[in-house]
């Protein structure tokens, strides 16, 4: 991809993240003690806010919001640098994600998911013409999990093959990869040019236990595969071999929240701004360790809290 080739179209989820990080384990019936932080979020949204932090000079973001929350959000991706298209609904609330985070090392966190407006975007908010001056088009995971947002990513998917447009795809979440289904999915993204899983999302979509054969088995089905690792940083995979690993980068880890969209957008940058897959993958890894020593899902900057 010739270097900074046009601007990075992301259509997926903005939502407000209440993060709570608790250093004991959670006492049912009673008061667990947290540092509580609200924050903006959404898969698709940070994606959109690591790409142009990474230096992407040119990101737009299609999402769907509702009217309690639109201000705030779009002016928090403003600050970030991102150009966004936020559709208001007038009967759903903004989506809320509560972040459970818990207080060891690795910070994992457990999600309790409202999805709210960001679901609700539909193939009526779509228009061929949010491609002009688009290279890349990139669609989170959370939509193809109902109706109508895989409407939605149909029309976007349609009108990127007629523009020639590449789209990249992250799965976003096995747990609602697996209950949406693992071959409705892999039909909704035939097609696409790089997949963007997880090590969960990996084994989940093709049965197999170990990410490099995951990884391996994906890149028959396209062209380029990414596998995220965490802390073991991610495998890239071509033509149904595994090119290489790039290792992950040392961290403080504070909250793990948003660190795979942090590779997504730091990744697809550096392919816009002309870097191989393995190159980029490195860019991503780099990402994902600046993440997990933030509160929240977004890169550093005047829109990181609220």
């Amino acid at each position: 991809m010739p270097p900074d080739s046009g601007g990075l179209l992301v259509v997926g989820d903005v939502v407000t993240d209440i993060v709570a990080r608790h250093r004991t384990a959670l006492a049912p019936g009673t008061d667990t003690a947290a540092a509580i932080r609200t924050v903006p979020g959404g898969a698709g949204a940070n994606v959109a806010c690591w790409a142009a932090h990474w230096g992407h000079p040119d990101v737009r973001l299609l999402g769907r919001v509702g009217a309690d929350a639109a201000a705030w959000h779009e002016a928090a991706l403003t600050r970030a640098g991102v150009r966004p298209r936020l559709v208001v609904d007038a009967e759903a609330p903004t989506g809320t994600v509560i972040c459970l985070v818990d207080g060891g090392a690795a910070a994992e966190r457990t999600f309790l998911t409202d999805s709210g407006a960001a679901l609700r975007l539909s193939p009526a908010d779509w228009s061929p013409a949010l491609l002009d001056g688009v290279a890349l088009l990139h669609l989170s995971g959370y939509l193809f999990f109902a109706e109508p947002g895989r409407a939605a990513a149909r029309a976007a998917l349609a009108s990127a093959r007629a523009r020639g447009v590449p789209v990249s795809v992250d799965p976003a979440s096995a747990g609602f990869l697996a209950e949406s289904g693992v071959d409705r999915f892999l039909s909704a993204v035939d097609g696409v040019a790089v997949l963007l899983p997880s090590r969960d999302e990996a084994e989940l979509l093709t049965g197999l236990p170990d990410p490099a054969d995951a990884a391996s088995k994906l890149s028959h089905w396209f062209p380029a595969v990414v596998v995220k690792l965490g802390a073991e940083g991610a495998l890239v995979a071509r033509d149904g071999q595994v090119l290489g690993r790039s290792p992950a980068v040392p961290a403080r880890v504070c909250d793990s929240t948003g660190a795979g969209d942090a590779f997504t957008g730091a990744f697809l940058a550096a392919r816009l701004g002309g870097a191989g897959l393995r190159e980029a993958a490195a860019e991503g890894c780099r990402a994902g360790a600046r993440a997990v020593e933030l509160i929240g899902g977004r890169p550093p900057g005047p829109a990181s809290t609220k």
